[in-house]
């Protein structure tokens, strides 16, 4: 279980509408769990309908976001979990995530379902990061 000091939920994406917190920092705080993103902003309104190339484009800068605010990098990311609507994108969903991620590159999870939290949204992904304590900020 966390604390209420282990839970975060930064500036720069959107505040959660349910009972969820966007980053959890994990027993010390090296281990960051990056919930589900999807392509909206931080005002909560959809990037991309119908884009898949501009969609996963945000959900990646809400990751980088979400990381960033406790002294992170996307190179820390050791694991995603990423959700489509649809296969026919893959080619695209790697190039823009070769633009975010270098070798060598996380673990990968990849899962087609029936549907998002809003019939817009065509890419959700989590995130696993471990972060070096050297770099490490406790969330604001």
């Amino acid at each position: 279980r966390c604390s209420m000091a282990d839970a975060f939920n930064p500036p720069g994406v959107v505040v959660p509408f349910g009972i969820f917190s966007q980053g959890v920092l994990q027993g010390d705080g090296e281990t960051l769990h990056v919930a589900g993103q999807v392509a909206w902003d931080e005002g909560g309104e959809v990037v991309g309908k119908g884009d898949i190339v501009a969609q996963t484009r945000q959900v990646l800068e809400n990751i980088r976001t979400i990381v960033s605010s406790v002294g992170g990098t996307m190179d820390d990311i050791v694991s995603v979990i990423v959700y489509v609507t649809e296969l026919g994108g893959l080619t695209e969903i790697h190039e823009v995530r070769s633009e975010f991620f270098s070798k060598p590159y996380p673990a990968s999870t990849l899962v087609q379902v029936a549907g998002l939290v809003h019939s817009d949204l065509l890419i959700e992904m989590s995130a696993v990061a471990v972060i070096p304590r050297h770099r490490l900020k406790r969330p604001a």
